[in-house]
C-alpha cells in the first residue's frame, strides 16, 4: 500500500468520520482517567475526537499529530464545541514535550501506526508517577452481510495492498506492548454500538480511510467513490445505515 497520509483526507475526515462516543469517556472516568483538571496528552489526535471529549469533561488537553491539516480541522471543531485544546505538530515517538508533564497519555485509533516500543517508552517519560495510559479504538465491524463487509471487499478491489480488512475491533497485542514497556495494572473493556450514517456520509467516511484517499491517487478515489455509491444504492438503499462498530480500550499505570 502507498504511504498513508491522512492530511490528504482532512475535509472528509472532519466531516464524515464518526468520533469516539461520549460513553467511552464516561467509562474511562471509572479508571480515574480524564477528570477535571487533569493534564492529558492525546497522541495521534487527528481531528481531535478523543481530545475534545476529554476537554469537554474539564481536562487540560494537548493534542499531538504529524498532520497539520488535521489539526486545523480539529481547531474548527473545537470552536464549534466550545472547548480549547492545545495542538502540537509532532511525532508520537519523539514528542519534544517535558518529562512528567501529564496525568494521562491517550492514543485513539492510532497505535497501529506507531513504533510501539518507542511510543510506550515516550509515554512513560511524559507521565507523572502513577499516571495512566489509554489506548482506544472505535472500529467498524465487517459482520457477515453487513454494509461494512461489502465495503471492505470493494476497498480491496481498488486497493489490494490494503491490510486492515477483517478486523474484530479487539487489539490484544497492545497489552503486550504496554507490559513490555513496564506499565502495570493493565485492564481492558469493550462494547458494541451501531452508528447511523447516510449513504453519502458513509461514502465520505470510507474516503477518509487509510485504504482510500489517504493512500490512493485522486482519480482512483473518484472511481472508488462512484462504485461505493452505486453499491449502496443497489444493496443498502434504506437510510440511515446502521453501521456496526466496537469500542475497545486498554488502561495501564506508569
Amino acid at each position: 500500500m502507498s504511504a498513508v497520509d491522512f492530511g490528504r483526507t482532512a475535509a472528509d475526515y472532519a466531516r464524515h468520520r464518526a468520533g469516539f462516543p461520549p460513553s467511552l469517556v464516561r467509562r474511562l472516568a471509572a479508571y480515574g482517567v480524564g477528570g477535571p483538571g487533569q493534564a492529558v496528552l492525546d497522541l495521534g489526535t487527528g481531528t481531535g475526537s478523543l481530545a475534545r471529549l476529554f476537554a469537554l469533561g474539564g481536562a487540560a488537553v494537548t493534542g499531538l499529530d504529524p498532520a497539520g491539516p488535521l489539526l486545523d480541522r480539529a481547531r474548527l471543531l473545537d470552536r464549534e464545541a466550545g472547548v480549547d485544546v492545545t495542538y502540537v505538530v509532532g511525532e508520537a515517538e519523539r514528542t519534544g514535550l517535558p518529562d512528567a508533564a501529564f496525568d494521562v497519555v491517550s492514543a485513539g485509533q492510532c497505535w497501529h501506526w506507531f513504533r510501539a516500543g518507542e511510543v510506550a517508552a515516550e509515554a512513560r517519560r511524559l507521565l507523572r508517577p502513577g499516571g495512566r495510559i489509554v489506548i482506544a479504538h472505535f472500529d467498524w465491524l465487517p459482520l457477515p452481510g453487513s454494509v461494512v463487509e461489502a465495503t471492505e471487499r470493494l476497498i480491496l478491489a481498488h486497493n489490494p495492498a490494503w491490510s486492515l480488512a477483517g478486523g474484530t475491533g479487539l487489539h490484544p497485542r497492545w497489552l503486550t506492548d504496554l507490559r513490555t514497556a513496564g506499565f502495570t495494572g493493565v485492564e481492558t473493556f469493550s462494547y458494541d454500538v451501531d452508528v447511523p450514517y447516510t449513504r453519502a456520509g458513509w461514502v465520505g467516511r470510507i474516503r477518509a480511510s487509510a485504504g482510500v484517499a489517504a493512500s490512493l491517487p485522486a482519480p482512483e478515489v473518484l472511481r472508488f467513490s462512484a462504485a461505493l455509491t452505486a453499491l449502496l444504492a443497489d444493496r443498502f438503499p434504506a437510510e440511515p445505515l446502521a453501521v456496526p462498530h466496537r469500542v475497545w480500550a486498554v488502561v495501564a499505570t506508569s
